[in-house]
């Protein structure tokens, strides 16, 4: 199998080939600028030259002369102070009369081509080969006093010469591009494995693949999920979400938005109280497009203890309700089953022992007395309650409390036809359950133990619940209190799998309450005790809020 390069030491490869490339680019257009500006500046010194030896004094006289010996004793000092490759004096003929460099070219033809233009009274700069190799010169005209020419100045630079200084002025830029180049190493190092570091030391491809698997997860999930940036703007929202909360547009239409214009939040839903990574608690009711669901939150930490972001799950309300109305109702079956097989066992045992003593008529009168008490109950509360589910509860709570040494007693006015539209079955049967076992929980601690009484109606438009109980009572400190939820009076049982019991029910009472407009009440009972009265209106009211 072919071993693949990592990505860093691609990207490092890459940069630095860029990098070469951009500096070979760059030494070439400046070599190309220097070049050129090289031969101007040259053919300009020349030129320069070129007019000044053409206008020495006592010069025209000798070319027109053709004195060779005294042209030499004129021009050879300036030679030496000269930094151009030669210079040429040629007469009208074009023929050399001084040659610095090769003297033995004296009354020989001039090279190049290019004297017309000089003789015709003009300075030129060209690009020719001459007698000793291809140069960049300059030439200008030797006028006599009538103004006329007469000869020619040449002073040239070779090409040699030119590239010489070139590639003296590339090595000192040569060394600097090193210099560069060993830098632009380091930071394309640097910056590659700073750029893994971010990348959690993982692979363009393993990358690509979370992300798939990511959406995929997102996508299979049955929760809802979205995330939100510091800004509080919408960065991610899976299929689950978008159809529980009845959002019609795609995820890519919603990225990027503020979530206050995707999403009918709750008031102060980013509040401490929904930031479980803080708080430490778990599954917050809150209400997401009218929809009551119940929302964890976690932090999107980049950096420690720096929050870039959170990410919510949710799920439906109903959801969790119809499932804790299955589980409490299989709850309540297996408890009454459980106090029933108890209390047969005992009548059973009774009327054995009665059997075997031959007690027929104490053992009849058992039987009767034991059927009418029980069949009294039943046939009060079907009489009052419209509803079996609640009728099911109210007997399992009266059998329950008996088994415990308590009695419960209805009151003769209990009534229940309907129910208000705010509150349903469930959260009715959890209000009057928790209360109940509050107030059953509350006797026993009493010295003496009394009834519990429990009153139920539906008149005057208004739902009415009313437990009393005369245990120990609910301290006044206490009162502001109880209905918060974690808050009990009762010892924690310590079970770390199913943790804290205790602390929940009174919180969800005053939780459905709330939500169906209604409101709870505690007063102390004569002589002790307590006296819980719900009021729930049958027409829901307009909140002033």
């Amino acid at each position: 199998m072919k071993r693949r390069l990592p990505f860093q030491v691609k990207l490092f490869l890459s940069l630095v080939f860029f990098s070469c490339l951009l500096l070979a680019l760059l030494g070439a257009i400046l070599f190309h600028f220097i070049d050129r500006q090289l031969h101007h500046d040259l053919g300009q010194r020349a030129r320069v030259q070129a007019s000044e030896i053409a206008l020495m004094p006592g010069l025209a006289d000798k070319v027109a002369a053709r004195d060779i010996t005294g042209i030499a004793r004129l021009i050879q000092p300036l030679r030496a102070e000269s930094d151009a490759s030669y210079i040429v004096i040629g007469d009208t003929r074009e023929q050399h009369l001084y040659h610095s460099e090769s003297p033995e070219r004296l009354n020989l033809p001039m090279i190049g081509g290019d004297n017309a233009e000089v003789l015709k009274g003009k300075t030129i700069i060209s690009v020719r080969k001459g007698g000793i190799g291809v140069s960049l010169r300059s030439k200008a005209p030797i006028f006599n006093a009538q103004h006329q020419v007469i000869g020619i100045v040449s002073v040239g630079y070779l090409t040699s010469y030119i590239a010489n200084i070139n590639a003296r002025i590339l090595w000192q830029a040569g060394l600097y591009g090193i210099g560069l180049l060993l830098l632009l190493f380091i930071f394309s190092w640097l910056f590659t494995r700073n750029l893994k570091k971010q990348m959690f030391r993982l692979e363009p491809k393993d990358i690509a693949q979370l992300v798939l698997q990511q959406k995929a997860l997102l996508e299979a999930m049955y929760e809802g999920i979205f995330a939100v940036n510091a800004e509080k703007q919408l960065i991610l929202i899976n299929r689950a979400a978008r159809e529980m909360l009845d959002i019609r547009q795609s995820e890519k239409e919603l990225i990027g938005k503020p979530l206050d214009e995707v999403l009918q939040t709750s008031p102060g839903f980013f509040s401490q109280r929904y930031a479980s990574i803080s708080s430490g608690n778990h599954d917050q009711i809150a209400v997401l497009n009218h929809r009551e669901v119940i929302v964890n939150r976690v932090a999107i930490e980049v950096e420690p203890n720096v929050e870039s972001g959170w990410v919510y799950s949710f799920r439906d309300k109903n959801d969790i309700n119809t499932l804790s109305s299955q589980l409490s109702q299989i709850k309540r079956y297996a408890d009454n089953l459980r106090i029933m097989r108890h209390e047969q066992l005992n009548w059973t045992a009774t009327l054995v022992g009665l059997l075997q003593m031959k007690h027929y008529d104490e053992a009849i009168r058992y039987i009767q007395a034991q059927s009418d008490g029980a069949q009294k109950v039943l046939d009060f509360v079907s009489a009052r309650f419209t509803s079996p589910a609640l009728c099911g509860l109210l007997l399992g709570k009266y059998v329950s409390a008996r088994e415990k040494g308590v009695e419960l007693l209805f009151d003769p006015a209990c009534q229940l036809t309907h129910m208000p539209l705010t509150l349903n079955e469930t959260e009715l049967m959890s209000v009057i359950g928790n209360l109940l076992d509050n107030a059953v929980d509350a006797t026993l601690k009493a010295p003496v133990p009394a009834a519990v009484e429990l009153y139920i109606s539906d008149r005057n438009q208004e739902l009415l619940i009313e437990v009393a109980d005369r245990g120990c009572g609910v301290d006044d400190a206490m009162k502001p209190h109880i209905f918060q939820q974690g808050f009990s009076s009762k010892p924690d049982t310590g079970n770390e799998i199913t943790g804290s019991e205790h602390g929940i029910g009174l919180f969800l009472v005053a939780g459905y309450i709330d939500k169906a407009g209604g409101n709870i009440e505690i007063t102390d009972n004569a002589p002790q005790g307590t006296i819980f009265t719900v009021f729930i209106p049958f027409k829901p009211s307009v909140r002033q809020g």
